[in-house]
């Protein structure tokens, strides 16, 4: 995770960072998390970061034993400044996505510093699984 801190605001029209919330087979579901409102995450998330970061739901990131997945990619900015995609898992609980929003709200990877909450929510998936976001 990058531990830069943001220098200047992306220009009017920059690509912006992209946060992809899974909520496919097992993330989504109160089957798996129970205790959460999935879709009051993703309206949230989208209502806080519009205009900030495109946010946008995937059927599966292939990392069920983390329900929910949450991945954070950077913007065109935020890559040339050494940024990579981070996955967060477990993200069950209206802090931690109230975390997230700050973050990408500031720059997210690569412009701006995660905070340190999220170090318990960052995991590496399997290369398959990266290539796969990435393609």
């Amino acid at each position: 995770m990058s531990r830069r801190t943001r220098k200047t605001a992306p220009a009017p029209g920059a690509a912006r960072p992209t946060v992809t919330v899974c909520r496919g087979c097992c993330c989504g579901t109160p089957a798996k998390v129970p205790h959460l409102d999935h879709e009051a995450q993703l309206t949230d998330l989208r209502t806080q970061l519009a205009g900030v970061a495109m946010v946008r739901r995937t059927d599966c990131l292939d990392a069920c034993e983390r329900a929910n997945v949450i991945v954070i990619q950077p913007s065109a900015e935020g890559r040339k400044a050494g940024g990579r995609p981070v996955w967060l898992g477990q993200v069950n609980d209206p802090g931690a996505a109230a975390d997230i929003t700050a973050w990408v709200k500031n720059g997210g990877p690569g412009l701006a510093e995660a905070p340190d909450i999220l170090d318990l929510y960052t995991f590496s998936p399997s290369r398959r699984v990266r290539h796969e976001l990435d393609s």
